[in-house]
């Protein structure tokens, strides 16, 4: 078999697709979250006819429009590959997972693309209700894409409703039970939720930052306010649903949940594992620091409980344990800060010094990526801890690979890396560049501001110095 740098074409083609997919799923995950914000705020502009609503809504449509783009240029590469490197699966599970897609293009994507224009186009254009109808379309938009996406993802996690002919190939038995398969209403809140909470942290850290810059006051002060605000609410949300998924997983998924907690042993009660080297050659963890019985207790709710340990699993049939036991670390990292962030912020603006206290602001300023980070571990703990499986129990991942050489997969994989480098990193640029710049306010705004004290925008929000 060729190989190159002692990796077959499925391995390589494995990291291709997990190279694109990590590039692509920042982008819709940001622009579901920010195409609601965007809704919220033409509503409230529409409500009480506050100039700086309707600011922050053009200024962030402006960035909503470049994610979106690079969003969709990002998901046609990944369709192109279930056909040149994955033609196996293409052909004994597309009966199920074609449709899914495709009925997300054909619900999802034709109405943001329907109402799309009238978004980035039609401010000056059409009556404010009829913008503000179309800001709340794409939103619902967005939101039916992730429905129709992760719907499809996790029947291959948690397969339903098919049937298998004689030659190995699935076809669908019951939509309801295909579409609504037993992870997708666990899965599709986990990520809707984490797709939220990266908006408002990438909007509660650029108010943070002009609130200390003392630029766009009144702007910043509402992005502090309402980005804190569904932090708040959603962080400890997300923990409760990361909760119930995890249960869900431990009931279709068994040994995905053993790699995430470097449970070897099932006969055995586990700890907490905070920190360890999973050794999958010995198999045993060095280096452990845990704490005793916690992970029974999370996992069953019973302090003597006991799961299936990774020791229940064939070699062959157990995933990657050192890459998802550490990605779902820095996952569960990312949320208690995001926790904390939502506690200390609160607390702060309780006592009414949310925009004064700059131990409180500086660090929150640069926590914008903290959502990002957290969205690609899950998804490595997901998706790698799903292996050897590309559909649970249905079609291996060596299975269902394409005949196509290494050397060939090698060398588009290394374009891929180039041309993403390249177009993603110069759109990235432009979006953190026009987040600096801020907003072009209306001349009586830009008059107004530079004399503005800091005390007028808090107290607008019933906030004193």
């Amino acid at each position: 078999m060729e190989t190159v740098a002692g990796m077959d074409a499925t391995m390589l083609a494995r990291i291709q697709f997990a190279f694109t997919v990590s590039f692509h799923i920042i982008f819709p995950a940001f622009t579901i979250g920010l195409s609601a914000w965007i809704a919220t705020l033409e509503i409230m502009w529409l409500r009480t006819g506050i100039q700086h609503y309707h600011t922050l809504a053009r200024f962030w449509t402006k960035i909503f429009a470049v994610s979106f783009a690079m969003g969709v240029v990002s998901g046609i590469v990944l369709s192109y590959q279930f056909g040149t490197n994955w033609s196996r699966f293409s052909e004994v599970v597309g009966n199920t997972i074609g449709p899914l897609i495709g009925y997300e293009v054909l619900t999802a994507f034709f109405l943001e693309a329907s109402f799309l224009g009238v978004m980035l186009f039609g401010w000056n254009r059409v009556p404010p209700w009829l913008h503000t109808l179309s800001s709340v379309i794409v939103a619902f938009g967005t939101a039916l894409s992730g429905f129709w996406i992760l719907s499809a993802n996790s029947w291959m996690h948690t397969p339903a409703g098919f049937g298998i002919d004689e030659n190995g190939i699935t076809y669908p038995v019951s939509w309801f039970e295909i579409i609504f398969n037993p992870s997708f209403p666990y899965r599709f809140a986990h990520m809707m939720i984490a797709a939220y909470l990266t908006t408002s942290l990438v909007v509660l850290a650029t108010g943070a930052r002009w609130v200390r810059a003392g630029r766009f006051m009144d702007e910043g002060a509402t992005m502090v306010r309402m980005g804190l605000g569904m932090v708040a609410i959603l962080a400890p949300l997300q923990l409760v649903v990361g909760d119930l998924h995890g249960l869900n997983t431990l009931e279709h998924q068994p040994a995905k949940i053993a790699a995430m907690e470097a449970h070897w042993d099932g006969s055995k009660v586990a700890p907490f594992v905070i920190f360890a080297w999973p050794d999958e050659q010995q198999e045993r963890n060095r280096y452990e620091l845990s704490v005793p019985n916690v992970g029974s207790l999370i996992l069953t709710h019973e302090w003597e409980g006991t799961f299936p340990g990774l020791l229940d699993f064939a070699p062959e049939d157990r995933p990657p344990v050192v890459p998802v036991f550490f990605a779902f670390r820095i996952m569960l990292t990312c949320g208690f800060i995001m926790i904390g962030i939502g506690l200390i912020g609160t607390w702060l603006w309780v006592r009414k010094r949310l925009l004064t206290t700059e131990w409180f602001l500086k660090p929150v300023g640069h926590a914008w990526p903290l959502g990002f980070i957290a969205i690609l571990a899950g998804w490595m703990v997901t998706e790698i801890g799903r292996q050897p499986w590309v559909a649970y129990g249905i079609l291996r991942t060596a299975d269902a690979i394409s005949p196509v050489a290494a050397s060939t997969v090698a060398t588009s994989l290394v374009m891929f890396i180039i041309v993403y480098g390249i177009v993603f990193s110069i759109g990235v640029i432009y979006i953190y560049r026009m987040l600096r710049r801020g907003p072009k306010l209306v001349p009586h705004e830009a008059q107004a501001l530079p004399n503005r004290p800091l005390s007028v925008a808090q107290n607008l929000g019933g906030e004193q110095p």
